[in-house]
């Protein structure tokens, strides 16, 4: 703006009645003092801060260049007018004005509002001081400056909605896959993003087993509904979902099919009845979803290298706000950390199905002892945070009536744990089916050496108890594994001190034997570490704990397995548990059904 479209009489106003607001005393030197307005009017109109003149009643006597450039009205739209009346949609401090009138102190406030002119930022910011003019001691006005901060202010907000997507990912990581179960997870999932992102979510995964239905026609991928959680009000509407088929069928073209193809997010803020019908592909849902007052609809897929194993869908309803970029940008981050752990949880699941079938394969038919012996068994696999182990028992006949009784714990966790544990319980079995005339310590030798020799890259503990009904005695030898336990029936138990030798497979085989009378009626435990073992707790102390333990050794081996694990595990083992229990026939007949038995996981 220059002097023509802003006459130097509206900054400069003359009155008969009282000086001008901007006019001084008459100069000395009328050219020097002209001289140093225009040099003021050149900086106040040559800044880009705003700067504004109003009058004591508050009406518009100068607005500078760079006020009319922010708000698109002319200078002359403002002239005589009140401060508040020509742009409504900006904030006016009036009453700071006025507190300004009164005292003169100048004061700090800040201005927002929208102008005419567009901007990229919104609703913008200034900040601006006020300051009281007077003439010869009379109060005539008020000059405001100020400085836009839309740009710092949008900043600011921008680095605050950064740190709110780190922390809500952060309490991601923290709630959701806490176990290596998918069901879990995915409702974790649910759970998670509604209400913290959505008033409600609903988790999908691609259906790829078929056993309990149809499998669906060709090209078409089925997607299998593992949760759906919903904000309290809006819980009511959502009960009717729960009905219906458990799976929803996708062909291609469709909205979440295509999300799923592509890995991209689809966002629909406003969506129509006939588009959130194509999203959720089920014409009931979409009116249920309206009931409940859904308007916005966002679908994310839950990502893993190659492809999508399943889809998370949002929906935000009454007085929530759009789903915005930065939500979407937040969905697909803490999408892309529960497919992690869901993938986990179903290679796990596989992994574990498959090692536990293998475990049942050569657990649960052991070779039967004499029958001079009767044998009770069970396997317990571990929780769920851990996969099936290397546990294993058997009980080989021996001429003579003798019986060797066989534990044994290879190193390690899983389906390779498992396979090695099969060869260790073959190398065993082989060792002592071919030389009967060996003894346990020597029997233990051989395995260690053979194992080293065929190459397995696990170590395994091992403890032998060959036992002789005829003689009454049994002779024991340990390679690295816990004592043998005698239940007499009385009550009282023993923990049967053994000489400590190095796991077989290491090579370093160097066992010792010991032999100890077994009393017919006497019950012999043989077991492995998930029994016993404790956090915090010595495993010493935990052995010594199974003699204070109250076990039925008068009455049927079903039935004093069955205690004992009762008694020392609460469903879920942090290990797996096996364990062998043996008592000569004599007066008490054996259990029938044969004892073996592999008990479920849980």
């Amino acid at each position: 703006m220059n002097a023509e479209q802003f006459p130097a009489a509206w900054l400069f106003p003359e009155t008969t009645d009282a000086p001008s607001p901007m006019t001084p005393e008459p100069p000395v030197d009328g050219t020097e003092r002209h001289h140093e307005c225009g040099i003021l009017r050149q900086i106040v109109e040559g800044t880009s801060a705003p700067v504004v003149i109003v009058d004591e009643h508050l009406r518009y006597t100068y607005v500078n260049p760079a006020w009319t450039a922010a708000t698109g009205v002319p200078a002359s739209g403002y002239l005589g007018k009140k401060f508040g009346s020509i742009l409504p949609d900006v904030q006016t401090p009036d009453d700071v004005l006025i507190e300004v009138l009164a005292d003169g102190k100048p004061r700090e406030v800040t201005v927002t509002g929208t102008t005419p002119v567009p901007s990229p930022v919104g609703r913008r910011i200034w900040r601006s001081v006020f300051h009281r003019l007077e003439s010869n001691g009379r109060v005539i006005g008020v000059c405001g400056i100020g400085v836009e901060v839309s740009n710092l202010r949008q900043y600011l907000d921008d680095l605050e909605t950064a740190h709110q997507r780190l922390a809500l990912l952060d309490a991601a990581g923290t709630r959701v896959g806490t176990t290596l179960d998918v069901e879990t997870t995915c409702a974790e999932l649910a759970d998670f993003l509604s209400p913290s992102l959505a008033d409600v979510a609903a988790v999908g995964i691609v259906e790829e087993e078929f056993d309990r239905t149809p499998p669906p026609p060709p090209g078409v991928l089925r997607l299998r509904k593992m949760k759906l959680t919903a904000a309290p009000e809006v819980q009511l509407h959502l009960r009717e979902l729960g009905g219906g088929k458990p799976y929803v069928d996708l062909p291609r073209g469709g909205f979440i099919r295509n999300c799923m193809d592509s890995g991209r997010p689809w966002r629909g803020n406003s969506a129509s009845e006939e588009l959130m019908e194509k999203v959720t592909a089920a014409h009931d849902s979409v009116k249920i979803f309206r009931m409940a007052g859904m308007h916005s609809v966002l679908v994310v897929p839950l990502p893993t290298a190659g492809r999508s194993l399943g889809t998370v869908m949002l929906l935000r309803g009454g007085d929530s706000a759009p789903f915005s970029e930065d939500d979407v940008l937040t969905a697909q981050g803490v999408a892309a950390r529960a497919a992690t752990s869901i993938d986990s949880a179903r290679r796990y699941t596989g992994e574990h199905a498959m090692t536990l079938e293998l475990q049942r394969a050569l657990l649960s038919e052991p070779t039967p002892p004499h029958s001079s012996i009767e044998v009770a068994t069970r396997y317990l696999p571990s929780g769920r945070s851990v996969l099936v182990g290397g546990d294993w028992y058997d009980s080989i006949a021996l001429p003579g009536g003798r019986t060797l009784l066989v534990m044994g714990d290879v190193m390690g966790h899983g389906f390779q744990a498992a396979v090695a544990m099969s060869q260790y319980r073959s190398v065993v079995r082989t060792i002592a089916t071919s030389d009967s005339g060996l003894t346990v310590d020597e029997m233990l030798r051989k395995a260690d050496h053979r194992a080293a020799r065929i190459g397995l890259d696990r170590v395994a503990t091992c403890l032998l108890v060959l036992a002789d009904p005829e003689h009454g005695t049994c002779t024991a030898a340990t390679a690295g594994h816990l004592p043998p336990v005698i239940v007499r029936p009385d009550g009282s138990a023993e923990v049967l001190d053994l000489p400590a030798g190095p796991p077989i497979g290491t090579e370093l085989g160097d066992y010792e034997l010991t032999t100890f009378s077994w009393d017919p009626d006497a019950v012999l435990l043989l077991y492995t570490d998930g029994l016993v073992e404790q956090r915090g707790t010595d495993i010493d102390d935990a052995v010594r704990g199974l003699t204070e333990l109250d076990l039925p050794a008068d009455g049927p081996l079903e039935h004093l397995v069955d205690t004992l694990l009762t008694q020392l595990t609460s469903g879920i083992c942090e290990d797996d548990i096996a364990l062998l229990a043996a008592r000569q026939c004599g007066g008490n007949p054996p259990s029938a059904p044969p004892a073996s038995r592999v008990l479920p996981e849980g």
